[in-house]
């Protein structure tokens, strides 16, 4: 099945999921005999309004279209309409459950399972990597620290994240820089810096769609080459699919 015949048969549903800070929504792509499954979700800050972040479409489109199922989570505070997030303890009480409600009981989602987001949502994937049994990660514009107070470092969280993780970073992002970065990847994580602050012009699509194509193909490069990142992973059935230029 080509990509595009692959993205145009994925079945598209939003599904309200219930949590202790209230309900949250994950809109969910789903192809035919998707090998695997990654949920992102979105800032702090904002809304979504009527279109995601251009990186989050960007990331859906090429995943969805190599065979992986797609998940954006909206947090219970963008779906009660708040202009600004909660404490971030309370967004991970919210993915955590949102997590397990779609990759457990009938129509769960297919492992492997790879988390991340942009900026908050990457945090938000890095601390709850555990509990959720991530087998990977996708982290786009991981807010290092605050503009301007390099001294506010969030090193310990990125410091969580599964191996393997890619982090898509800005090469003039104000929340850290590719060099800030660098020094506080994890093991297995790779860093792939592209033009552009923390959010991404639409001038960026083309930079992100090759961006995010090396890192699926790496993705699926790693599940071809037999080497299980999670025990789940060793009673997941699928087919042989081209693996990454050498």
């Amino acid at each position: 099945m080509t990509p595009a015949l692959r993205a145009s048969r994925a079945a598209v549903s939003v599904r309200e999921i219930a949590t202790p800070e209230g309900p949250g929504r994950a809109h969910v792509s789903r192809p035919p005999r998707a090998h695997g499954t990654v949920v992102l979700s979105h800032g702090a800050g904002g809304s979504l309004g009527a279109s995601w972040p251009l990186d989050l479409t960007v990331a859906r489109d090429v995943l969805v279209a190599a065979g992986w199922a797609f998940v954006l989570v909206e947090q219970p505070w963008m779906v009660a309409g708040r202009r600004i997030a909660g404490r971030p303890a309370s967004l991970d009480a919210a993915w955590v459950p949102m997590l397990d409600a779609l990759t457990r009981g009938r129509g769960r989602l297919p492992r492997p399972l790879v988390v991340g987001g942009r900026s908050a949502g990457a945090r938000v994937a890095c601390r709850t990597a555990k509990s959720t049994g991530a087998d990977a990660a996708l982290l786009l514009s991981f807010p290092l620290h605050p503009p301007g107070r390099p001294e506010k470092s969030r090193a310990d969280e990125l410091a969580l994240a599964p191996d393997p993780t890619w982090v898509v970073q800005g090469a003039r992002d104000p929340f850290g820089t590719p060099d800030e970065v660098r020094p506080h990847l994890p093991a297995g994580a790779t860093l792939l810096e592209v033009p552009g602050a923390h959010s991404f012009p639409a001038g960026s699509r083309t930079v992100l769609l090759e961006t995010l194509t090396a890192v699926e193909r790496s993705l699926s490069g790693m599940l071809l080459g037999g080497a299980p990142l999670h025990p789940s992973w060793s009673s997941h059935l699928h087919a042989p699919r081209p693996g990454p230029p050498q």
